[in-house]
């Protein structure tokens, strides 16, 4: 029996950890929960899971759980206390499903604890990937991936010694728009932009699939994951999301890991991990299946990921100001403040006024996002 800590656990990638947990009882124990704001869904979930702790870090919320709730789960509330929930004694994996920068600090929370990481929050690779790859070492912990790319490339290495990779071909359905130019895209709505054409997942990042920043913000966590050169990671447009990603070797040899789309299978693989365990996903049916299509992506029209190259290169403080940018932008759109263009150029611009720190201390770090998202909030005026 596993102990678990879900934080996120009303998000998408949550929920969806809960549904693999259901399936599983014999093999997993919820021991926290912790979410944001939606104290209904978090309430239904500790009266289903009865963890020890659940935590709302919105303090309104929190209170509104607390009035309600009287049963065994220890109740906190807070910021502090959602960072705090993340190093809880007995557990032994922490999946980290919030959203954006907000998961860094509860990361090396957990990882300074020495759990385990079911890493499903990249951004707390791509703002301190360096940082955080380096606490896990030295405290011995394994991040496990939870993106369903990177746990295809985990599974493709496994026997694997990682200096006989020749190069990391990350896939990429292209999103709602793969074939369209920019002068199409000047009036897009949000509807159109949330309609995923193979995926189901939460707004924020279903929008950063449209711009590509989500791809790009995946090739600097496969580079801290695996140790690679950018130049060794190549993102590949492949609309059907049959082929999760591949990795090609020395000797030419393409290894692919393949399977439906749907998230509860890198899940319940990096909870299992180094077992497999049954599941009733939905399998490929190699007969019924059409084509399977590959192509190079259009960066000049999908700027997000050129942006991601060109932090990632840049390295220290940059990616770090490259995604405060994108939240900031991406929070704007979602509530119409902005068009879906503008998202490129408040990216851009922000990237341009700020001089890269080269090995920059979490302290820095932390400055550099808040300094990146006040910037990023005045372009919103114009």
């Amino acid at each position: 029996m596993k102990n678990i800590a879900v934080l996120g656990s009303t998000g998408s990638i949550g929920t969806q950890t809960l549904d693999v947990v259901r399936s599983h009882p014999e093999l997993f124990h919820i021991s926290v929960l912790a979410a944001n704001a939606s104290d209904e869904l978090l309430e239904k979930q500790i009266r289903e899971f009865t963890p020890e702790l659940a935590v709302l870090s919105d303090e309104a919320a929190y209170n509104r759980l607390k009035s309600r709730y009287s049963g065994p789960t220890k109740l906190v509330g807070g910021r502090q206390a959602f960072i705090d929930a993340a190093a809880f004694d007995g557990v032994e994996t922490v999946v980290t499903s919030m959203m954006g920068f907000a998961g860094l600090e509860p990361t090396l929370k957990a990882i300074e604890a020495g759990k385990d990481i079911a890493l499903a929050n990249k951004e707390t690779l791509v703002v301190a990937g360096e940082i955080v790859t380096r606490r896990a070492k030295e405290k011995g912990v394994s991040i496990l991936p939870v993106d369903s790319e990177h746990c295809a490339f985990f599974q493709c290495l496994q026997g694997e010694r990682l200096d006989t990779v020749e190069k990391l071909l990350l896939t990429c359905s292209g999103g709602p728009f793969r074939g369209k130019k920019r002068e199409e895209l000047k009036d897009v709505t949000r509807a159109q932009v949330l309609a995923h054409p193979t995926w189901n997942m939460g707004q924020k990042i279903t929008v950063d699939s449209a711009t590509l920043v989500n791809k790009g913000l995946e090739v600097i966590e496969a580079k801290w994951l695996y140790g690679m050169r950018y130049d060794q990671i190549q993102v590949v447009v492949h609309p059907q999301s049959i082929v999760h990603s591949m990795v090609q070797f020395h000797d030419g040899a393409v290894i692919a890991q393949l399977g439906s789309t749907d998230m509860k299978l890198p899940i319940q693989y990096a909870l299992t991990y180094p077992e497999r365990t049954d599941s009733e996903f939905e399998r490929l049916d190699f007969w019924q299946m059409k084509d399977l299509t590959f192509a190079k992506p259009d960066t000049d029209t999908f700027k997000g990921l050129r942006f991601a190259y060109e932090a990632g290169e840049m390295g220290g403080s940059m990616p770090c100001v490259f995604n405060a940018a994108n939240e900031v932008a991406v929070g704007a759109f979602l509530k119409d403040g902005i068009k879906f263009l503008d998202i490129y150029d408040i990216i851009e611009e922000t990237m341009m006024k700020r001089e890269c720190i080269m090995e920059p201390t979490l302290e820095e770090l932390f400055e550099e996002d808040r300094w990146a998202r006040e910037f990023a909030t005045s372009l919103l005026k114009k």
